[in-house]
């Protein structure tokens, strides 16, 4: 299958440039960590508007940070804050990363712990607290881990050792300086033609500038 985002990446930035709206990459790390750092630096709401639920490890509801998850495009979003993961999943946003490590995410390359399934991990979670806790309770032979629990999660230890550093969002990456006000109309009007005749993006940047002014 062709690649067909790639090519667009240079045309999306310059048309970020172009507006004046930031953005922000750190080398070595990835957009996950880069949207963890603000959100763990921001001092008011935070609402992140994601389809990669890996963040939604960051919700916490003490702080006002959300994760607004596009259902149908950007037109039907789902709201998720603690009392929708606790529903959905059985854990809150702290526990979120656990879970998805313990169970497994094809999307990460996570294979997850052999018999442990989404409802599986959301019990030890319940009932041990966090990974810490669950591995813990390996070593204790008067916990309450059946042996078949105790025997795959001893066998899995080399995976989670490991597997946090994938899953775990940062929050302390080094950002550079930037201005993150959104403006209200384009910072460079002549280029942002120049872009919109050369990529034919009429419609979709009318509707950029028109949401930007309102």
């Amino acid at each position: 299958m062709p690649d067909t985002l790639s090519p667009q990446v240079p045309v999306i930035e310059a048309v970020l440039d172009a507006v004046g709206i930031a953005r922000v990459g750190v080398a070595g790390y990835e957009a996950d960590d880069v949207i963890g750092t603000f959100t763990a630096r921001a001092k008011g709401p935070v609402d992140i508007v994601t389809g990669d639920r890996d963040l939604y490890q960051l919700v916490d509801d003490a702080r006002g940070v959300r994760v607004l998850y596009p259902l149908k495009g950007v037109g039907t979003l789902q709201l998720t804050d603690e009392a929708w993961l606790r529903e959905k999943y059985g854990v809150d946003g702290s526990g979120y990363a656990d879970l998805a490590l313990l169970r497994g995410d094809p999307s990460d390359g996570l294979p997850g712990v052999p018999g442990v399934g989404e409802k599986t991990a959301a019990k030890l979670l319940a009932e041990f607290g966090d990974l810490a806790g669950i591995l813990a309770a390996v070593e204790d032979r008067g916990s309450k881990l059946t042996p078949t629990q105790r025997r795959r999660l001893d066998e899995a230890r080399p995976y989670l050792a490991v597997a946090p550093k994938v899953v775990r969002v940062a929050g302390d990456v080094p950002l550079p300086d930037v201005t993150t006000a959104v403006p209200r109309t384009p910072r460079d009007p002549a280029e942002l033609e120049v872009l919109a005749a050369r990529w034919g993006l009429g419609g979709s940047l009318e509707r950029l500038l028109t949401t930007l002014a309102a």
